[in-house]
């Protein structure tokens, strides 16, 4: 992957102690980026915060990302750049990739040049833009079957289904990071959403493991494979393994780590929401970072390797529809502090103003959770944008 230099530059770290390890701050990022310790550093050795937005819609059945029926792409792109973010995970489906249809011309309203396109010409026109922007994008394998995402109702939750077996998961993959090896602000492959039991997979195994030697369960194993076809196909990558659990239980990393055929590469991603989280830890900061200390957290405090927060997210939008917890400033303000105080590496979920299509899901109705409103012009509560840019590496840029 050519070096490419993207606007991004350094949190100042939560403690003194965390400021002697911490590598020098850089005056942009360098790609590639590579893992040393608990760190994600560019070719040069500078640290790199990872401070994104989740930006859904590929994954989904519609196979392209929200917003382009509202908003022209680069209104959409300079909006997350202006709101201080450096990044932006982009969920996908396999049958995006393996069937590639003709986008919806009614889902690209507001950008005309991009109609009649096929869903991965879309994605890298987006992809394209981000880069424009000085945005780094990590792809996210979400799904196999276009749809919303997730439970265990509808089927999706290991890394293969029984329409779309490992090898297609794989060969999605490869071509993927072919497809992306000469795009610079492609840096990273998440490869796969939140693994959880599949009861669509009976009779046979329908719950993830982690380092037992099972074929058909052991995730830790299976992120192997897919790691190294990444690696294959694009040296250059980071790898990013999500545990078990909905993405909540990373335990089984410190007896049996993700080994892959290139080292620096391994980041792994814990997801975190509110109701993973009981009452008394919301009603205690010290049991709710104990809590989360246990499950993943320990994985930067023993060093081990970079930790990426790729899904968190608290009501915005409020409707008649869904209505926000009370719980849910709670939550905002434990999990930052935890951010601040962890110097993490996250992606908020979502920038979506509006809903795509999906179960239980209304093309353009209002998202919960999205930071930005309803057409996609401006973010959507200050508050919580506010709550985020603390924790965001302290770059700005003026384009």
């Amino acid at each position: 992957m050519a070096e490419a230099l993207l606007v991004a530059a350094l949190l100042c770290c939560a403690s003194p102690a965390a400021a002697q390890r911490t590598p020098p701050r850089p005056a942009g990022v360098h790609t590639p980026l590579r893992t040393q310790g608990r760190w994600i550093v560019d070719h040069r050795g500078h640290r790199v915060k990872l401070a994104s937005v989740n930006w859904f819609g590929a994954e989904s059945a519609e196979f392209v990302v929200g917003g382009l029926d509202k908003r022209p792409l680069p209104e959409i792109a300079r909006l997350i750049r202006h709101g201080g973010f450096n990044s932006v995970r982009l969920p996908w489906a396999n049958q995006l990739v393996e069937q590639n249809p003709v986008v919806q011309s009614d889902l690209l309203a507001a950008n005309p040049r991009l109609r009649g396109k096929r869903a991965l010409d879309v994605l890298d026109a987006v992809i394209h833009e981000l880069g424009r922007q000085g945005l780094m994008v990590i792809l996210d394998n979400h799904r196999s079957r276009g749809d919303w995402c997730c439970d265990e109702a509808h089927g999706d939750g290991l890394w293969y289904t029984h329409d779309y077996p490992e090898s297609s998961w794989i060969a999605d993959w490869t071509s993927l990071a072919a497809r992306y090896r000469h795009t610079p602000n492609v840096v990273a492959a998440e490869l796969r959403n939140e693994i959880r039991p599949d009861p669509s997979l009976a009779p046979g195994p329908t719950t993830a493991t982690w380092g037992d030697g099972d074929p058909l369960t052991d995730w830790r194993a299976a992120a192997e494979r897919g790691g190294n076809a990444v690696l294959a196909a694009d040296p250059d990558l980071l790898v990013i393994v999500g545990g078990t659990e909905y993405q909540g239980n990373l335990t089984g990393v410190a007896a049996n780590p993700v080994r892959l055929s290139i080292p620096g590469r391994v980041v792994y991603a814990p997801h975190d929401y509110r109701w993973f989280n009981s009452e008394a830890e919301l009603a205690d900061y010290g049991a709710f970072r104990r809590k989360l200390d246990q499950r993943w957290g320990y994985i930067l405090a023993e060093n081990l390797a970079p930790l990426y927060l790729s899904e968190f997210g608290t009501c915005t939008n409020p409707s008649p529809r869904e209505q926000c917890d009370p719980l849910d400033p709670t939550y905002l303000e434990f999990i930052t502090r935890y951010l601040r105080e962890s110097d993490m590496d996250w992606a908020y979920w979502p920038l979506n103003g509006t809903q795509s299509a999906g179960y239980g899901r209304e093309h353009g109705a209002v998202e919960a959770y999205g930071l930005l409103n309803a057409d996609w012009s401006a973010y959507s509560n200050r508050d919580v944008l506010a709550a985020l840019q603390s924790v965001i590496p302290s770059w700005r840029t003026s384009r």
